[in-house]
């Protein structure tokens, strides 16, 4: 009797064994896919934004992901479009723009202001009139930039109201802003010709961004 309740107690045990084993691996396993699904939601952006000029476009559409400790970072793709104006047709325009907001003032229940926001952006035309390198058919150094891309720096300031949870549809928040800013061949313009003034080599631009979540 005393060797049945024996087995009776290994078997028990090694069921316990098996099954605490089989958790285990279970658990890590869900550790993983969560890890992965995390990984994967964090490609999903967290607003779109709108902007006026800006040396991006007359108008330039877009999204964005924001991050650091206090969402302090954002970075934004975005498209523009540029009208005929003297040329032929009309251009798209692509920009890659990396913000940097050092810090958020709560003026009250609803509203926070953004003192300083700065970053920098790189933009492109899609328009085969338009070179990266130098073509052949000029001198060598004939032209110092590209006629393609421009890297650019600015300085604003934003203002962001924040939606009540029951009013809510598509946002939480909505954010107006202004930027003033410059490109490179501005600022070696502004640099090497003395005659040229503010208003010759930096921009004013607007914007509006939807905060989704």
């Amino acid at each position: 009797m005393k060797l049945l309740n024996s087995n009776y107690k290994i078997c028990f045990s090694f069921i316990l064994l098996i099954l605490s084993g089989s958790l285990a691996a279970q658990t890590r396993y869900e550790k993983r896919v969560e890890n992965y699904k995390s990984q994967w939601e964090r490609l999903i952006p967290n607003y779109t934004k709108i902007q006026y000029a800006g040396g991006m476009g007359l108008i330039s559409i877009g999204t964005g992901w924001d991050y650091g400790k206090n969402n302090q970072w954002e970075t934004d793709i975005l498209f523009g479009y540029l009208p005929r104006y003297s040329t032929k047709n009309s251009k798209l325009t692509f920009t890659l723009k990396q913000n940097f907001i050092p810090w958020k003032k709560r003026l009250n229940k609803h509203f926070s202001l953004d003192p300083l926001a700065t970053g920098l952006y790189i933009n492109t035309i899609f328009d085969g009139e338009f070179w990266v390198n130098e073509p052949e058919k000029y001198p060598n150094g004939y032209y110092a930039f590209s006629t393609k891309m421009r890297f650019n720096i600015y300085l604003g300031q934003r203002i962001t109201f924040h939606i009540p949870e029951e009013k809510r549809f598509f946002a939480k928040s909505i954010t107006a802003f202004y930027e003033i800013s410059t490109n490179d061949l501005y600022m070696v313009s502004a640099f090497t010709n003395s005659y040229l003034g503010p208003k010759d080599y930096l921009r004013l631009s607007f914007g509006l961004k939807m905060q989704m979540f």
